[in-house]
């Protein structure tokens, strides 16, 4: 059987107590994730992304036969427990991913390529991929099952929520060469493609309509289809005036992001990173 039915028929036995065999393949599992093989979601040849939904399952396996082990270093002050499937990861000067000191973690089952910078202390959870060239700034956070493309600068205090439950549901996509601003937050499997910038402090969720003043649109998630960031957007905080008679009476207005421009040669020399820092 493919890794796949495998995992799956393991899903669909939930058992209370599980043999070395079946350790065995979770850990196939994992490895294949850490490899960047299997994802929790893929975009197909017309640029549509769809969930892997039996990635997403096993991630979820592996808490289910997960048990409860102290994981503190040896002299550490702070005490760390967790379920042994999910221990953080290991890396060696092969994976040409740089790690610098200062507190920061990566949990096995993330796919983290070449040429990733990250910056402390940043986290990466079970089932993120990260691209090559991408770089993580401090207090950033990437979430499980966050697919992250080539080139991405995750500024500081970037949040990039994960998505495990319902397995069918769409994680958060940022498409290569993507700037995300300083706490920027982006969440509920929006997708955000490639080129496009977020200025600091911009927040999307799944919910939140985006107004774009260029082409004169506004972008929803309607039913399955996620809400979509186009490819290139420039796109700031705003806000929209709350229009109800105590809206006006009070002075009210709501957050809403703001298309206000396409990335220009501008964009691109007031947001491109030295490769020296990569």
């Amino acid at each position: 059987m493919s890794l796949r039915e495998q995992i799956e028929q393991l899903v669909d036995r939930e058992s209370a107590e599980y043999s070395q065999a079946d350790f065995a393949l979770f850990n196939e599992f994992k490895a294949s994730l850490n490899r960047g093989e299997i994802r929790a979601a893929e975009r197909n040849a017309d640029g549509q992304w769809h969930t892997n939904a039996w990635v997403k399952r096993g991630i979820l396996l592996g808490f289910r036969m997960g048990s409860i082990v102290e994981i503190t270093p040896p002299g550490a002050i702070l005490q760390f427990l967790d379920k042994h499937t999910y221990p953080i990861r290991k890396f060696s000067t092969d994976d040409r991913v740089r790690i610098v000191p200062g507190g920061s973690s990566i949990r096995d089952g993330a796919y983290i390529a070449p040429g990733v910078v990250c910056m402390p202390p940043m986290f990466v959870n079970a089932g993120a991929y990260l691209d090559e060239g991408t770089m993580i700034d401090s207090h950033a956070l990437v979430g499980s099952c966050a697919q992250v493309g080539k080139r991405v600068h995750l500024s500081a205090a970037a949040q990039i929520g994960g998505v495990l439950e319902p397995a069918g549901a769409m994680p958060v996509i940022i498409e290569d060469d993507v700037i995300v601003g300083g706490n920027c937050g982006v969440y509920e499997g929006a997708i955000v493609r490639e080129r496009a910038v977020l200025a600091a402090g911009v927040i999307i969720t799944g919910s939140t309509p985006v107004f774009d003043l260029v082409r004169e649109q506004v972008y929803r998630r309607n039913g399955d289809t996620p809400l979509e960031i186009p490819v290139g957007a420039v796109v700031v905080p705003g806000a929209r005036a709350v229009q109800t008679e105590k809206g006006r009476e009070w002075g009210l207005s709501l957050y809403a992001p703001v298309i206000v421009k396409y990335r220009d040669q501008k964009t691109d020399a007031a947001t491109q990173l030295e490769d020296l820092l990569r």
